[in-house]
């Protein structure tokens, strides 16, 4: 598994590392094959799935910012083949 924390939001990691702990319990309590430690797990792996797709998620550049802001500006101009 690669470090999710490379680039996600701190907040989210927090977030999974509580619910990896929670999930762990839930299925010390429970059992590893009961339905609450694999909704616990599936909790965990939700929050996972997030943090991927902020990573994945470029920001924008400053002329992508600028354009945004500006769009009638030469530089933005959009030309279609």
């Amino acid at each position: 598994m690669t470090n999710i924390q490379e680039t996600a939001n701190p907040d989210i990691q927090e977030k999974i590392q509580e619910e990896v702990e929670q999930a762990r319990v839930v299925c010390d309590i429970t059992g590893s094959g009961s339905p609450e430690c694999a909704a616990a797990w599936d909790a965990v792996e939700e929050l996972q799935a997030e943090a991927s797709h902020q990573r994945q998620q470029k920001p924008k550049n400053s002329l992508e910012k600028y354009c945004d802001a500006n769009p009638e500006a030469d530089e933005c101009r959009l030309y279609e083949d």
